[in-house]
């Protein structure tokens, strides 16, 4: 093997222990190969060619396809860029070797580690190097059939024009055997360009299939890089705001925050998380907080070729927040390519200027309750809320946070008197449709109340009417799938809630559970339940439903363990304490039965108990005269526990009582006979 010629690099290295060897065009990392396709390595080698420099998508395009060749360049140079990124281990938010420039190109940033003995000027090219591109050293083509006592074209090119002229007139032969090289150079250039034009056409009409039109996609988490993580809930605030505009467009099934959030901070592959959720594509983004100063940056991922096929940078002043996540979702919707109706599109361009405390309060309001499990966190989320209405009476956002915390409080699993709260959350719903009449999150709330008052037609044209707003509203199908339950049309229930899962693959399972359950169908909404705690081994409300199905599954004496569980997690709930009443009960352990029933009792004598607590101990304990006593109480209250009458496994030994019949005809799930 000849020896190399002086000058010439054949490798470079950089990074950690990273080298391109530029002969074999191969990229290796501690010495093993690594597998990189011929364009993206091109697009390596011409980034280290001008590094520290912006490389603009011309001259990428310009080096490696040539002109004239018809190609979707800019989707290609982002792919050819991810695949590198990849390679190299490298993130585009924070990167260490490559670095977007937006609205430019390019620029690599590592340092190159170069040998001290080789030269980094243009010079003669060593044989067998077939690639036309110079970098630190390489020749051309045409330099490398110069003579070797001929100038280099780089070093023609550098100079002066009479100095050149000087040198061709001084060698005739030079210049006669230059002008027939470079004609025949100039030829097979021209012939190559018009191949190369001619393979790409035809593959890209005739062989390469269509991108998959964009049905679905998952906007996951918003990454925090402000370096505060007292900022996390502005990430998640924006998140949620991009999910809710893109939810709108009935053509686009767009997943539920609750799914997307279970991949914050996850570092599993995107092609995995799209299998998981289902989805064509997905929404990756980032925001930076200084001041009172928001800078955001956004992609859209093809999941299957993970192609980064729109990307773009924001910057904003935090009060016209609202404004930018209008721009970023129309974007979206622009590039998806879905039909977007008049009205949808209305809805996507609305926005407001809005003062930046409002809506900080507002962004940690729902951070608070997302994360709620205890009254005292709820409690938490309403000042918060209550603090955005006291400075903005117009922001409709934050009354349907505070009609949402209302809500939550009035739930048996919190304990707080339901006639308390009820009337505060129609308030504050109806409020911020006042304001802002296409809120569908706020028709969810008012039609839940309207179904915890018994008010069942109202209720169904609340669900009915959010889901013609939002059409990727989960809530709203969850919400109409118990309403169907309830009435006992327990397979139409279960197709809502499937289209629920759809929505909000990763979502807690209670809703699809219950309907399971009370079904009797117990194997299925145990498997459910155990699904879901697999990812939320501590989620109160997933615990104590999976403790019912056990009891009505006729395996008590597994529930108590799990009920036991349950209330440690959710600070002795009421709730869960009287169905471990029966849990006891039902597996013959009287007295502990008797003991917690005795707890009950007594906290009911310091604070308030729903009645709705006190129903499965009794009907546990055999004492349905007792059972009845506080079923008349649930009834004063408009519990919850009464919508489940007609369906409920747990009434079942009381089912032909007449009481109870009078019952079901009270409520509205069952006339007279």
């Amino acid at each position: 093997m000849g020896s190399e010629p002086v000058g010439v690099q054949r490798s470079i290295r950089f990074g950690e222990g990273y080298e391109l060897d530029l002969r074999l065009r191969r990229l290796c990392r501690d010495g093993r190969p690594l597998k990189v396709e011929r364009i993206p390595l091109e697009i390596l080698v011409l980034l280290l060619e001008h590094r520290d420099e912006i490389v603009t998508r011309d001259q990428i395009v310009s080096k490696v396809w040539g002109t004239g060749v018809f190609l979707d360049t800019d989707n290609s140079i982002r792919g050819a860029i991810r695949k590198l990124r990849q390679a190299l281990k490298d993130d585009a938010e924070t990167p260490r070797f490559i670095q977007t420039i937006t609205g430019q190109g390019y620029r690599f940033i590592a340092p190159v580690i170069a040998p001290e003995d080789q030269n980094l000027a243009p010079t003669a090219r060593p044989a067998g190097l077939t690639t036309a591109t110079p970098i630190y050293g390489l020749a051309t083509e045409a330099e490398a059939s110069l003579p070797p006592s001929s100038p280099s074209l780089e070093e023609q090119r550098l100079q002066p024009k009479p100095e050149r002229q000087a040198a061709a007139e001084s060698d005739p032969g030079s210049r006669s055997l230059g002008m027939h090289r470079g004609l025949v150079a100039g030829g097979v250039a021209l012939l190559a360009l018009l191949a190369i034009g001619y393979v790409a056409t035809r593959y890209r009409r005739v062989d390469a299939p269509a991108p998959q039109k964009i049905r679905s996609l998952a906007v996951l988490p918003w990454k925090n890089l402000s370096g505060d993580s007292s900022q996390e809930y502005l990430a998640d605030g924006m998140t949620e705001a991009l999910i809710g505009r893109l939810s709108g467009i009935r053509d686009l099934r767009v997943i539920s925050r609750t799914s997307v959030m279970q991949f914050k901070d996850s570092n599993q592959a995107l092609p995995d998380i799209a299998k998981m959720l289902h989805v064509d594509a997905v929404v990756e983004g980032s925001v930076i907080r200084e001041g009172n100063h928001i800078r955001v940056h956004a992609q859209l991922i093809r999941a299957a070729t993970e192609d980064h096929f729109w990307s773009e940078e924001y910057e904003r002043e935090f009060r016209d927040v609202l404004a930018l996540e209008k721009e970023v979702a129309q974007s979206i919707a622009a590039k998806v390519e879905v039909t977007v109706t008049g009205e949808e599109r209305q809805r996507l361009a609305a926005a407001r200027s809005v003062p930046p405390q409002v809506y900080e309060n507002y962004l940690q309001g729902q951070f608070a309750l997302d994360k709620s499990n205890s009254r005292a966190e709820i409690d938490e989320s309403i000042r918060y809320f209550q603090e955005a209405i006291n400075t903005d009476a117009t922001f409709a956002p934050a009354y349907v946070g505070l009609a949402r915390a209302y809500d939550r409080l009035a739930t048996v699993f919190i304990g707080v008197p339901p006639w308390e709260m009820r009337p505060r959350v129609i308030q504050a719903a109806q409020k911020a449709l006042a304001l802002d009449p296409t809120i569908a999150e706020a028709y969810v709330l008012m039609a839940g109340v309207h179904q915890q008052q018994w008010h069942w037609a109202d209720a169904e044209a609340g669900y009915r009417q959010a889901l013609e707003l939002n059409p990727n509203d989960a809530a709203a199908h969850r919400g109409l799938a118990r309403w169907l339950m309830f009435q006992g049309r327990l397979d139409e229930a279960l197709g809502w809630a499937r289209r629920a899962r759809e929505l909000d693959p990763l979502a807690n399972s209670a809703t699809m559970a219950w309907i399971l359950m009370c079904a009797r169908r117990y194997q299925e909404a145990k498997h459910e339940l155990e699904s879901e705690l697999a990812v939320r081994p501590d989620d109160g409300v997933t615990l104590w439903v999976l403790g019912f199905v056990l009891i009505e599954d006729g395996r008590p004496e597994d529930a108590i363990p799990v009920l036991e569980r349950a209330m440690s997690v959710s600070h002795e709930s009421a709730g869960i304490t009287g169905t471990l009443v029966a849990a006891y009960a039902y597996s013959g352990r009287r007295k502990d039965a008797l003991r917690s029933l005795a707890g009950l009792q007594a906290r009911q004598q310091k604070s308030y108990i729903p009645a709705a607590a006190f129903i499965p101990a009794y009907i546990g304990l055999h004492d349905y005269d007792q059972a009845f006593v506080w079923f008349e109480r649930a009834y004063q209250e408009q519990s919850n526990i009464l919508q489940f009458l007609k369906v409920h496994p747990l009434f079942d030994p009381v089912r032909d009582d007449p009481r109870f019949r009078d019952l079901l005809k009270r409520v509205g799930l069952e006339e007279a006979k």
